[in-house]
């Protein structure tokens, strides 16, 4: 589904099976964002087919962070050209405690093929500028990855819709979390894109998202 120029959104909404939204971001940086649970990858495949969007489309996917239903589906492009990205304290945390929250879902936890470290600040993919944000507290290494020029920020587990993502996982911290929700909160967005739950599109909209979770959810936090 396209959102805005350039940006498509594949929301996952079986509320009966765990997955994520994934998002592809198109011209000349080709980035998928959290790909999923392996399983689940031939499915998004066909949907972004549907929008004339090839595998061989995808230059790089950019992990928010390495829970399963975000991170596994990167090993579906490992053999390929594509360049496979994440936090450098995702990747730590990945190798380390990270990895056993694969066996509570009864999956093996994954080789980190990761050749693009990501650190806080200036990426650029493509010739296109984007924004690496470290928010921890859903995970270490959570990130978000905003997008300037169409004011679009990929939120990853860090703020839903009139939601927050859950800090009792291993590496989670409640501290955190809100201290990253008020950082992504000063940054200049019209579309809000989480990592599950619909999309917050319109200034106004995003503002006043955050002003709920605030207001109601920060104190149970």
């Amino acid at each position: 589904m396209k959102v805005t120029d350039g940006i498509y959104a594949y929301e996952w909404t079986d509320y009966f099976e765990n997955n994520c939204n994934s998002y592809y971001i198109g011209g000349e940086a080709r980035i998928l964002i959290d790909p999923g649970l392996l399983k689940y990858v031939p499915d998004l495949l066909r949907r972004m087919a549907a929008d004339g969007i090839g595998v061989e489309d995808v230059r790089c996917v950019i992990n928010t962070h390495s829970h399963p239903d975000h991170f596994e589906g990167s090993l579906h492009f490992k053999d390929a050209e594509t360049v496979i990205g994440m936090h450098r304290d995702e990747i730590a945390f990945l190798r380390g405690q990270g990895g056993s929250l694969y066996g509570l879902f009864g999956l093996a936890a994954p080789e980190a093929h990761i050749e693009m470290v990501l650190q806080e600040g200036e990426l650029v993919v493509g010739g296109e500028r984007f924004e690496i944000v470290h928010l921890p507290g859903h995970s270490p290494g959570s990130i978000g990855i905003y997008d300037p020029g169409r004011k679009a920020l990929f939120a990853g587990d860090v703020i839903f819709d009139q939601s927050v993502g859950r800090t009792d996982f291993p590496g989670g911290s409640g501290a955190q979390l809100k201290r990253s929700i008020l950082k992504a909160a000063k940054l200049d967005v019209e579309y809000l894109l989480p990592g599950h739950m619909g999309i917050v599109q319109g200034r106004q909209a995003v503002e006043t998202n955050y002003r709920l979770v605030i207001q109601q959810i920060f104190p149970y936090i």
